[in-house]
């Protein structure tokens, strides 16, 4: 039976909810990360290491609960937009990716018996490949099948391209602050911060 959530978790979770809405809009604030006229995201990142961080239950938790915000209205998305009509975008598979990463990210180190940067990495590089899968696949059905803007799916992995480096730079760092964070807070929380 699954733990009640504490308000610890909760915070956690509004936390890393919110790092998602800032990690979104990094742009606004240093205009000169786009590639053609595309802002770069701290997302992946974010969503990586609240997998990481939290476990598989509460990083799935937090992703969600920044998808709601964002479908309910909020301009918590790229560019602060907001709405449900957001996820029917071109990019809207990328944000249903973060849920299925924070969680897949968070069950490799769980199930791990040793909470050291080989594992780290490695749940890190699932992470990074999940959202890249998910999130390509999804842009390419939504230009080709309901925004009508045909794109083969080897252009649509051309076009990505240009983000991998950025993300697989992000997703090494994280990988390697990740297990020095996870030990220290999971020490002075006695051991409750993988829920």
């Amino acid at each position: 039976m699954k733990r009640k959530l504490s308000a610890y978790d909760i915070t956690l979770v509004g936390m890393f909810a919110a790092l998602m809405a800032i990690g979104a809009n990094i742009t606004s604030w240093a205009p000169f990360l786009q590639i053609a006229n595309v802002p770069l995201s701290m997302q992946p990142f974010f969503c990586i290491l609240a997998g990481l961080l939290l476990g598989s239950r509460l990083g799935a938790l937090s992703m969600t609960i920044y998808a709601l915000i964002g479908i309910a209205g909020a301009p918590v998305f790229a560019q602060f937009n907001g709405g449900i009509g957001v996820i029917f975008e071109s990019t809207g598979g990328f944000i249903l990716s973060y849920i299925v990463t924070a969680y897949a990210v968070g069950k490799v180190v769980e199930l791990s018996k040793a909470k050291k940067l080989p594992t780290f990495l490695t749940a890190s590089f699932l992470g990074i490949i999940l959202i890249y899968i998910i999130g390509t696949t999804y842009m390419w059905l939504a230009l080709n099948v309901w925004m009508n803007v045909p794109m083969s799916y080897g252009v649509a992995w051309t076009v990505m391209a240009w983000f991998l480096l950025k993300d697989v730079v992000f997703t090494i760092l994280g990988a390697f602050i990740a297990p020095r964070i996870y030990h220290i807070v999971t020490k002075a929380t006695n051991n409750r911060i993988v829920a």
